[in-house]
């Protein structure tokens, strides 16, 4: 069994061996891209270590009242520290409150866990306040840590974690396991598969968040109408996108992101690439545009939106950004007049 999870069956296991032979480590790190399943596979092994009534060794039966309770991360024994609404970092502050959480006894199973998700978030400070943690964690303890990757984190609280690097499903997999889904037709979940790279957390959340489906694709829509657009134009669609930049950040990260996606396919289309596409929807239109935008041109959009999503990370001039990575993209007239 899989504990109900999809993919990552060399990680779950190798976590099912630890746990027979009592061979459980003090901290894990699991590392992937953003809708991997990386919680889903740490509340899982929570359930693993904590079930008072598996169905085999190392395989928790999932419908006990302590499963339950974890499943729905409200397990007294259980922790889980994550960025608080409002607020980008992990503050040391909740660090510290962990730190003396995890110094007091199980109440109901044999460990504590503390599971921090997108430990990424953690500013400098918190980092080090869990380092402390780490060096001296009670035994009766074990964190479970989430990142997009090792590299994010302090080279120290990395070398104190096994880690665990998640992988997306083969594309193949990931159509067949969306297939089973009520109401999704062959088309449907290649596309979503294609769109997630394989990422069935992410595809999930996409189709239980359709708005989030609809205001990626508009993205794209709004993109594509820009290339042919002046540069008034673009001027004006950047002051449009950033306009609610003191609220939130995301708004921009998530519009480069998708820009980078449509840049990237046009760029693989431009190279004679066999890769597949992300955006299979369009790729009609990509295909007419990696034509006309050529890979030379495709190369250095990319370029400059990997650069940008860096900058955004320096707390760059939203707009300014914004105007400079629009201004880059090539104007691309003659392939919309011939549509």
């Amino acid at each position: 069994m899989n504990w109900n999870l999809v993919g990552h069956t060399w990680a779950i296991q190798l976590l099912k061996e630890q746990l027979i032979h009592t061979q459980v480590r003090q901290a894990y790190l699991f590392t992937g891209l953003p809708g991997i399943g990386r919680r889903s596979l740490a509340l899982a092994f929570a359930q693993a270590i904590s079930c008072p009534t598996p169905v085999q060794p190392a395989e928790p039966c999932g419908v006990c009242r302590t499963c339950q309770l974890i499943e729905r991360q409200q397990h007294p024994d259980l922790d889980i520290i994550k960025a608080e609404a409002g607020n980008r970092d992990i503050k040391v502050d909740q660090i510290r409150a962990l730190q003396h959480r995890l110094s007091l006894a199980p109440y109901e199973s044999k460990f504590r866990i503390g599971i921090l998700l997108n430990f990424q978030d953690a500013n400098q400070n918190a980092q080090n306040a869990l380092l402390k943690t780490l060096e001296e964690a009670p035994d009766k303890v074990i964190l479970l840590l989430t990142a997009d990757s090792p590299e994010a984190l302090l080279p120290t609280i990395v070398s104190r974690c096994e880690v665990m690097r998640l992988r997306p499903l083969p594309l193949e997999e990931a159509i067949r396991y969306l297939r089973s889904l009520p109401d999704m037709d062959l088309v449907k979940a290649r596309n979503l598969a294609h769109l997630t790279g394989g990422r069935v957390g992410y595809a999930r959340y996409l189709l239980d968040n359709p708005a989030e489906l609809e205001k990626q694709d508009g993205m794209i829509s709004q993109l594509l109408e820009l290339l042919p657009a002046s540069q008034r134009q673009r001027f004006g669609y950047a002051e449009q996108l950033t306009r609610e930049w003191g609220k939130s950040r995301d708004n921009l990260t998530q519009a480069i992101q998708v820009w980078l996606s449509v840049w990237r396919d046009i760029l693989m289309c431009a190279s004679g690439s066999e890769a597949s596409l992300v955006n299979l929807e369009r790729e009609a239109e990509l295909r007419k545009l990696a034509v006309s935008a050529g890979r030379q041109n495709a190369q250095r959009v990319v370029t400059a939106l990997e650069d940008g999503l860096k900058k955004i990370e320096a707390n760059a001039n939203a707009r300014l950004l914004a105007e400079v990575l629009l201004m880059q993209m090539p104007r691309l007239v003659q392939v919309f007049q011939e549509s």
